[in-house]
């Protein structure tokens, strides 16, 4: 028959100091993995009845599952740097800018960048290792916007009448 779990509870307290004693705490990651694995046991036996048999058996698969864990997470992990669709060199022509990403042509990549793939151009820079002054708009698709933006009298003070 299962056992209320309050006096485990203090029990528990025990437990976790023998078992520091017993290993080497001068590793921080295995002070960190029985203190997690300590809290874990200690909240699901506060809440859940288990045979007293049964805690050694539940002190193990925690332990051993974030063990797992750590162990997964420590292994380094090969990250191969993105291969741009097409040579960043090649990428800006007079009409149009190539986008490194998917190597479709546009007069500015600034909305397609941020649509399709969540990415500010400072983004895209970065990830691409481009020149901060890297366009974003094709040449003549600016100086275009340019033209008619001075045509326009836009960036001027307006004349006092």
């Amino acid at each position: 028959m299962g056992c209320h779990c309050q006096p485990l509870r203090g029990q528990q307290k025990i437990k976790k100091g023998k078992l520091m004693e017993n290993l080497e705490t001068n590793d921080e990651s295995t002070e960190l993995l029985l203190s997690l694995t300590a809290d874990v046991v200690a909240a699901y036996v506060g809440n859940n009845s288990i045979r007293a048999g049964e805690l050694p058996v539940l002190i193990a698969e925690v332990h051993a599952a974030f063990k797992r864990h750590v162990e997964r997470e420590e292994a380094p992990v090969v990250v191969e740097k993105p291969k741009p669709a097409v040579n960043p060199k090649k990428s800006v022509h007079d009409d149009y800018i190539v986008c490194l990403e998917d190597g479709k042509k546009f007069k500015s990549l600034k909305r397609h960048l941020m649509t399709h793939y969540n990415m500010t151009p400072e983004q895209y820079r970065e990830k691409w290792d481009l020149d901060p002054n890297y366009p974003m708009v094709a040449p003549n698709y600016a100086a275009a916007r340019s033209r008619l933006a001075k045509k326009m009298g836009l960036g001027r003070k307006p004349k006092d009448a």
